[in-house]
């Protein structure tokens, strides 16, 4: 009889135990951000090669990142 109680004591924790790193290991629900609606980039040119394309796409995005970084914190005049 204490042999029987042994046995479903220890199944009992091992149960717990299991649930909870079963809670643990689970990825946490992740948070999409919503999309910046001022990051809108044109389609390249359709008869472009990819480089060119690529090159195209660089350079919109750095203009924009540009753009946005003279909006948020202009710079004071050196004097």
């Amino acid at each position: 009889m204490r042999a029987i109680f042994g046995v479903l004591s220890l199944l009992i924790v091992v149960a717990i135990i299991g649930v909870l790193a079963k809670k643990q290991l689970s990825p946490a629900p992740v948070k999409v951000a919503p999309a910046d609606a001022g990051l809108v980039l044109p389609a390249p040119a359709a008869g472009a090669t990819p480089q060119q394309q690529s090159q195209q796409i660089q350079n919109q995005m750095r203009q924009s990142i540009e753009n946005t970084m003279q909006q948020a914190r202009p710079m004071p005049e050196d004097k």
